[in-house]
């Protein structure tokens, strides 16, 4: 159980109905000190300002250190999809002494100012770069696409999607032997059973944007892919650390309780 911590280093503010909930620092630090004081909590995964703050904060003892290696994507941007490496570098995290990085891989098949593609190849080197140092780097993969009438970027989460990214992100780099998925459900939590058996990889599942009210559901998601032979647990985070009620504890102890 890994609580998530990332999304201000891309521009990504957002939780629920509130568009600016990660604006506030101290606010984000007391949630995550109150989340990783949780029983169960085992970690997190967070972008070196927030890093650095909750070390200093004493938040980090005996937790497992995930540091986020890719936010040059920001949200809304023309050049969203040229995610570039703008956090941890493999050997940062490895001088560190964290436990692992992460880097988020978004595939638009029409983009084209091929950002894209130069992600993947960054982050097939970056996949190879923490097996050399034997460091486990967590994979986010989604197909992409372009909203025809806002120009925004969604992913799409059907169950063929979602196949086809992990696919693509199981076989980047020279060696798979330190690379784990870091997955939504699909839109259809039924077909959960079909798309995991596209690769052979340990997983995780993401939390993404709960709204408002739909907490329950996500919960239901949760636990019936959690049952999946090679899902090995959760990373979430503004679902667990904005809950609409406001009850980060509740939230955090109902998700440890599906594991």
């Amino acid at each position: 159980m890994i609580v998530a911590a990332d999304h201000p280093a891309r521009g990504a503010l957002g939780a629920g109905e509130r568009p600016f909930a990660m604006a506030d620092r101290a606010d984000l630090l007391g949630r995550l000190c109150l989340a990783l004081s949780r029983p169960g909590v085992d970690g997190v995964l967070a972008s070196a300002d927030v890093l650095d703050d909750l070390l200093l904060l004493g938040a980090l003892d005996d937790k497992i250190v995930i540091g986020s290696m890719n936010r040059g994507g920001l949200a809304g941007a023309a050049f969203e999809l040229d995610d570039r490496f703008t956090g941890y570098a493999p050997a940062d995290l490895h001088r560190r002494g964290f436990d692992a990085g992460k880097l988020l891989l978004r595939i638009d098949y029409d983009d084209p100012g091929e950002g894209s593609v130069r992600t993947m190849a960054a982050a097939a080197r970056a996949v190879d770069a923490m097996a050399a140092h034997r460091l486990p780097v967590f994979v986010e993969p989604f197909l992409s696409r372009r909203d025809p009438g806002t120009g925004l970027l969604r992913n799409d989460l059907s169950p063929e999607a979602v196949v086809r990214s992990i696919a693509v992100a199981s076989g980047l780099g020279g060696t798979s032997a330190y690379t784990w998925l870091k997955l939504p459900v699909t839109d259809d939590p039924d077909a959960m059973a079909r798309v995991m058996e596209t690769s052979t990889l340990p997983a995780v599942l993401l939390g993404g944007d709960v709204k408002d009210g739909d907490q329950d559901a996500a919960y239901e998601k949760w636990r019936s892919a959690l049952q999946l032979p090679t899902v090995q647990g959760l990373v979430v985070g503004r679902s667990l650390l904005y809950p609409a009620d406001g009850d980060v504890a509740r939230a955090v102890d109902t998700a440890v309780g599906l594991l």
